[in-house]
């Protein structure tokens, strides 16, 4: 989980009552815009992958940012996990609840072929809700998931845990308390 990583830490913007009063909103675009931020997080993200991995499956948006930039770390591919609707091939896809109602993502069918060992990568972990799908999604595609990347985690709200529950092993580079 998160550790000695203060140097990304400080990147990284806190901007109060965003996108609603009491939500404390981590905002990851100053630390993109740093290039040595950017290129110690890359690093440490690979530093904590176990094993080889044949691709990295980011999700959308800013997971795509930080999955390729780490599958070209890692010498893999990247598959990308999107809304549904956003990709041109055959896809599968996996609901999952929202607070109020339910969203979609998907894969294209043919992304990974069974058996590949996949690294699941976003920016940051809340309730995860979007995480645990492409877990489930990723899995339906028979890839072997075992491991996910996460610059930010947001432990209060329960999603790494909830990961683990689900036999993944959760790495963040950073945590900050409350939301």
């Amino acid at each position: 989980m998160a550790n000695d990583n203060d140097d990304i830490r400080r990147r990284i913007r806190t901007i109060p009552d965003f996108p609603k009063p009491g939500i404390m909103f981590r905002d990851i675009t100053t630390l993109l815009l740093d290039a040595e931020g950017l290129k110690l997080t890359i690093d440490r993200m690979a530093g904590q992958v176990e094993g080889k991995v044949d691709l990295v499956a980011g999700i959308e948006a800013r997971g795509f940012l930080f999955g390729a930039a780490l599958a070209v770390k890692l010498g893999t591919g990247v598959l990308l996990v999107r809304k549904d609707g956003k990709l041109p091939g055959a896809t599968i896809a996996e609901d999952y609840a929202l607070e109020y109602g339910t969203d979609r993502i998907a894969i294209h069918a043919d992304a990974c072929t069974p058996g590949a060992r996949v690294l699941l990568v976003d920016d940051l972990i809340a309730t995860g809700g979007t995480a645990r799908a492409a877990v489930r999604l990723l899995r339906k595609a028979g890839a072997v998931v075992t491991q996910a990347g996460f610059v930010v985690d947001l432990p209060e709200l329960g999603g790494a845990a909830a990961l683990r529950g689900d036999g993944i092993e959760v790495n963040a580079l950073v945590a900050f308390e409350g939301h």
